[in-house]
């Protein structure tokens, strides 16, 4: 036959049948207590971990073995490689094996491919606004076609 036992709100001591005190706070809340001493040391609130004689002293002093409830182990995750779209995964795999100099050489030169192109857009854009010339801005004209009018209008008032 398994006795049932609950467990004092202070102490942590078992509460076997028959014994103990049931004392519910104003919020609700049911506590538990195995005797007077430790309602009392409950109101007053103090911590159970500075009183020698709780079993939370002893876990927190480290005299009594805690039982790990069962330690998860951490899940490693496993490196899935892909393909990625334009590049094999077996070429994926041969760069990685190329030494780190040719690497280095591979990217000096596509840096400077880079550059190249950059140089030669930026020529393109310099010859482009040299033909072009300045601008007339649609504004001017109409001004200037106002003072033309003005001026074959103030010279056929003179005559």
């Amino acid at each position: 036959m398994v006795i049932k036992t609950d467990i004092c709100s202070f102490s942590e001591y078992r509460i076997y049948p028959g014994r103990g005190t049931r004392f519910i706070a104003k919020d609700g809340r049911t506590f538990l207590f195995i005797n007077k001493k430790c309602l009392k040391f409950s109101l007053r609130k103090i911590k159970a971990q500075r009183i020698t004689w709780t079993t939370a002293w002893r876990k927190h002093n480290k005299k009594v073995k805690t039982e790990d409830v069962g330690k998860k182990k951490k899940r490693r995750n496993l490196r899935v490689q892909r393909a990625i779209v334009g590049i094999s995964l077996e070429d994926i795999r041969k760069k990685r094996k190329e030494k780190p100099d040719i690497r280095k050489a591979q990217a000096e030169e596509a840096l400077r491919e880079i550059k190249e192109r950059q140089h030669k857009q930026v020529e393109k854009r310099k010859v482009e606004k040299k033909n072009i010339g300045p601008k007339v801005t649609k504004k001017a004209e109409p001004k200037q076609a106002q003072q033309a009018q003005k001026k074959s209008a103030k010279a056929k008032g003179k005559k």
